[in-house]
């Protein structure tokens, strides 16, 4: 059976299409165009990531374009932004990136929280490993029905009192249990370990012992 994707490693792009700081507006949108990537991290030296322009910050300059007066209340970000020929006048710095070995939630959280769609993948200096995006988090759920059921019964069911009898059935990611559960005070443990198992849509019980309690 696979192991369980559970780090961001196991998902990330490691080829990543990056460009340096004096990259030019033009060359940053062709770039977007021909890879279908929405942000593109900023590289100094070796590889150490500056900066990520994502289509956020090229938009200004497109906005500008129709001399809405409504332009000159900009905050001063923007309004340079639209000014910006190069890299790094257009990038957003310092960027927000993720480590190699963070959990899927744990990049899931920053990309929500900093309203990002693609996380720069660093080293422990900073320098560029690869991209993890929305998409790729979401490759968890495209993993096989019978490879969650099995991490499941080896993992958390069997440790459970040999007096648990259960059985585990998943489909389209939606796992049922049903059986019987002496101990109650272990329905709510054994809701929460089922739905970390990566690739969980829901989790349903029909336990004898616990009927009508969810996750």
């Amino acid at each position: 059976m696979p192991d369980s994707p559970h780090t961001v490693s196991d998902v990330m792009t490691h080829t990543a299409v990056a460009v340096g700081r004096h990259a030019t507006y033009k060359e940053i949108v062709e770039l977007m165009q021909q890879w279908k990537v929405n942000a593109l991290p900023v590289l100094e030296g070796e590889g150490r990531v500056i900066g990520v322009v994502s289509e956020a910050d090229l938009l200004p300059k497109e906005e500008a374009r129709d001399g809405d007066s409504e332009q000159w209340g900009r905050p001063p970000t923007q309004a340079a932004k639209a000014g910006a020929v190069s890299a790094e006048e257009l990038m957003s710095s310092p960027a927000v990136t993720v480590h190699a070995g963070a959990t899927l939630a744990e990049a899931a959280r920053i990309m929500a929280r900093r309203r990002v769609k693609r996380l720069p993948v660093v080293d422990e200096v900073g320098m560029l490993e690869g991209v993890v995006s929305r998409s790729d988090l979401l490759k968890v759920f495209l993993r096989p029905d019978e490879d969650i059921a099995g991490e499941i019964r080896s993992t958390i069911v069997h440790r459970l009192p040999a007096t648990a009898q259960l059985e585990v059935s998943v489909t389209e990611g939606i796992v049922t249990l049903e059986g019987s559960l002496r101990d109650r005070a272990l329905v709510p443990l054994l809701a929460r370990a089922v739905s970390a198992v990566e690739g969980v849509v829901d989790v349903r019980l029909d336990l004898d012992e616990a009927q009508g309690v969810s996750p």
